[in-house]
């Protein structure tokens, strides 16, 4: 079809790229992959993807519950490493939080990443 001039018409515009990425999973499953650092990575990740879906919210959530129990974990483990004759302890202590959030934060990464939700085994609810 052309116009009066003999143009044709322009060509239909195509939708922009969304610029949040591929995978709307993305956001809430680093959340969970990050909880082995404590409370603040899963923070920011759900405080960021929160606004993007109810699933976000509820995951971002959840890894911010149990990032909040392993920076407890982290502070009881210094805590003890300050007494005496049972400070060694206190490595002990602090590889099992670490080597259980990495292995429960991987776990959860994996679950939400195919948009799966995931229930820690055992975590603290302070933020509903």
């Amino acid at each position: 079809m052309t116009d009066n001039n003999g143009t044709p018409p322009p060509p239909p515009q195509q939708p922009a790229p969304s610029t949040s990425g591929s995978n709307p999973n993305l956001l809430p499953a680093l959340a969970h992959l990050t909880v082995f650092t404590g409370f603040l990575l899963p923070l920011i990740f759900w405080l960021v993807g929160k606004d993007q879906s109810e699933f976000a919210d509820r995951e971002g959530k959840n890894a911010l519950n149990f990032g909040i129990l392993v920076t407890i974990g982290y502070v009881a483990s210094s805590v003890i490493g300050v007494i005496p004759l049972i400070g060694i302890l206190s490595l002990l202590i602090w590889l099992a939080v670490l080597i259980i959030g990495l292995v429960f934060g991987i776990q959860a990464f994996q679950a939400v990443n195919k948009g799966n939700t995931y229930k820690y085994p055992f975590t603290l609810e302070l933020v509903k």
